[in-house]
């Protein structure tokens, strides 16, 4: 990305099972983890939640060590010209803003049966803080 090249699902997958690993050792020590990656796409999403194993099926396994771990996922939604904007403001992040399109043109939002929030990046960053806390903190997040 840092030349100009959007990244495809092959080259994103060792890095998601890489991610997945971390959030399975931080869970297994009943350490709570906030990690901070795009997750575009649902298949990224279910290799956060199960491994390597949810790219060979479409179904979580539910039982022993490679059970799902329970993630909420928080997708910041908005146009495109606040990302672009707040994108050109960043110093020395990897991604350079002519990428951001395929990035958009990548995005699968997400839906329902993941856990996810939805938080408008039009609210201020204060507010916006507020509402990712109260759906951890209050459990709206973690219903079944």
């Amino acid at each position: 990305m840092a030349e100009g090249i959007p990244l495809n699902d092959e080259d994103r997958m060792p890095w998601l099972c890489v991610l997945h690993d971390i959030l399975r050792r931080e869970d297994s020590s009943r350490q709570d983890a906030i990690l901070a990656c795009s997750a575009l796409k649902k298949m990224y999403r279910r290799v956060l939640v199960s491994g390597a194993s949810a790219m060979e099926s479409d179904q979580r396994e539910q039982l022993g060590e490679n059970a799902a771990l329970k993630i909420l996922f928080v997708h910041l939604d908005g146009p495109i010209d606040i990302v672009a904007s707040r994108l050109e403001k960043r110093r020395g992040h990897f991604m350079p803003p002519e990428l951001l399109r395929s990035q958009f043109d990548t995005l699968e939002p997400p839906c329902a049966p993941e856990n996810f929030i939805t938080v408008s990046l039009e609210k201020s960053l204060p507010e916006i803080v507020l509402e990712i806390e109260r759906a951890i903190f209050q459990g709206e997040a973690f219903l079944e």
